[in-house]
């Protein structure tokens, strides 16, 4: 495949906060998850197009295949979307398959020109978007479509949703989930040593002193997530540096890791780590095992990760938690952002190849999990909200992580960022490595720059790899 070095233009910003809604009634079977494998390819012919129930066309007959990011968020809320499909098109055939490698597994087949219908193009191994831009479907024709309740897809969504996949004017993915990323600690044993969370570097550090009088750590990691500390990095520094620090690394400027607000961070966090503050052996710990430590063993005081941490973890938590989220901390008194900032972006990236054998249906399918409906679903069953406005009631379900999603969005007002590049280039596999050296206390702040400088200018120095640019 040709990829040109051309660079495209992104919007980095997400604007407006989570509302509360009346809980809609839910409707629609649980639909059955077919084997794995390729499908055949199916031809396909086009239907009669109904601009209410069926805008895109989609033949009575054929097949929808669709793979699925199996991670925190597990397929069941597709196939609750597919039921729905299934009763409006009987004779459909629909196949909803999980993955836990995208990346791996899809790879192979937008090559061999026989890519899914729909793809969850998410997780650690995920594609990326600069590899496959030129080969995926513009989907504005479904924000422009109705949803399954007669409104126009596009008013429902919150504002800013459709930034993160929208390339050179092109809207290539459309991101379902509304991550809200902080870091997550239990209310319960907080309010029981009255511990305060912490909103400096410096108050992580007096806390992390007190954890060790409770024979407790501060933080706790796994080998497969100790990016989430670079998540976390990069939004304090974000905060505490603005848009110098954000543009930066979003166009994988040379230096970028040494801006003083990055490395005002990387050192704060250098100084826990020589303090003994993180459970050892974190890079030789799965990072399921590790998450349950912090959430069902109490071991470590808090954990930083997106807001699917929750529904991740449902099986694993201890009874009485109170799972809560605050905003990451800062460096200094007068950040750029105000501390009560916060991270928070589509997640899920849902997108349509062009070669699909039913691009049709992977659209359809797509609407219907953008209706009033599903999302609710998706919000009721896996505590988190959508992109999709209006589905979460004031008491977030019951859930104190939902409620508290609500309530930095509200306090951040219009302090929300996100950035890409991490995911645009598919550097995280890369980065594992020299985040876990830096948490297990072999690499420094100095050897941490200097790695994750190196990843950032092999991306940036290869002309093979399409670049966009940020601002």
């Amino acid at each position: 495949m040709s990829i040109q070095n051309k660079p495209l233009q992104r919007r980095g910003f997400l604007r407006g906060a989570l509302a509360t809604a009346v809980l809609l009634p839910l409707g629609g079977a649980l639909a059955s998850c077919a084997g794995g494998g390729t499908p055949e390819k199916s031809a396909a012919p086009g239907g009669d197009v109904d601009p209410t129930k069926n805008p895109f066309g989609v033949a009575a007959t054929g097949k929808l295949d669709a793979v699925i990011f199996k991670g925190g968020y597990g397929i069941d809320y597709v196939e609750f979307a597919g039921a729905i499909v299934k009763k409006n098109f009987p004779e459909l055939e629909i196949s909803i398959n999980p993955s836990t490698d995208i990346a791996q597994e899809m790879q192979p087949r937008f090559a061999g020109g026989t890519p899914p219908d729909l793809i969850d193009n998410s997780g650690a191994k995920s594609i990326g978007f600069s590899t496959i831009l030129d080969q995926l479907e513009d989907l504005q024709s479904v924000i422009d479509a109705n949803n399954l309740e007669g409104e126009k897809i596009a008013g429902t969504l919150f504002d800013g949703v459709l930034a993160p996949g929208t390339f050179d004017g092109k809207l290539a993915a459309i991101n379902y989930v509304l991550t809200v990323y902080a870091w997550w600690y239990s209310a319960s044993l907080f309010k029981e040593n009255n511990w305060k969370v912490p909103t400096t570097w410096d108050e992580a550090y007096e806390l992390g002193l007190e954890a060790k009088k409770k024979d407790k750590f501060l933080f706790v990691w796994g080998k497969e997530a100790a990016t989430y500390y670079q998540t976390m990095a990069i939004e304090s520094a974000i905060k505490e540096g603005g848009d110098e620090v954000r543009l930066a690394l979003e166009n994988l400027k040379p230096d970028c890791w040494s801006l003083p607000a990055v490395q005002s961070v990387f050192t704060a966090m250098e100084k826990i780590v020589k303090a003994g503050m993180f459970k050892p052996g974190g890079s030789g710990t799965v990072f399921t095992a590790a998450q349950a430590a912090w959430s069902n063993g109490q071991d470590a005081l808090l954990y930083p990760s997106g807001s699917w941490i929750e529904n991740e973890m449902k099986d694993q938590t201890k009874a009485g938690f109170e799972m809560t989220g605050a905003p990451v901390p800062v460096v200094s008194a007068s950040p750029k952002i105000a501390q009560t900032g916060v991270r928070s972006a589509g997640g899920e990236p849902f997108i349509v190849p062009t070669k699909g054998a039913n691009v049709a249906a992977g659209k359809e399918l797509l609407r219907t999990m953008l209706s009033k409906e599903a999302a609710t679903n998706f919000s009721k069953t896996k505590l988190a909200p959508t992109v999709v406005k209006g589905t979460v009631p004031a008491d977030g379900f019951g859930s104190t992580a939902l409620v508290s999603q609500t309530s930095m969005l509200d306090k951040a007002g219009k302090d929300i960022f996100t950035w890409n590049f991490v995911d645009t280039y598919g550097m995280n596999p890369d980065q594992l490595v020299p985040w876990n050296s830096f948490l297990d206390g072999k690499l420094d702040t100095a050897g941490l720059t200097k790695a994750l400088q190196e990843i950032t200018d092999k991306v940036a120095k290869d002309d093979s790899v399409k670049k966009i640019e940020v601002k």
